[in-house]
């Protein structure tokens, strides 16, 4: 996978919400890795799924770093 250009990363500490959402997706497979947990269905069987609070509390720590963020 290819990096994210400076000049996006740049533009998303600024607050731009198309480099943001383009770093979001560079890091979106990353996020939903960490995001896995044990899920059980309705009648009490174990399956590996993506945990949409810890995905959606994992995007607004990344959007939260990015935007404290201050490039040189």
């Amino acid at each position: 996978m290819a990096l994210v250009p400076y000049p996006g990363i740049l533009a998303a500490t600024k607050g731009d919400p198309d480099a943001m959402k383009t770093v979001l997706q560079h890091f979106s497979g990353y996020i939903a890795s960490l995001s896995m947990r044990k899920l059980y269905d309705e009648r009490g069987n174990a399956y590996y799924g993506v945990d949409e609070d810890i995905r959606e509390r994992l995007q607004a720590k990344l959007m939260r770093a990015i935007l404290t963020f201050r490039a040189e």
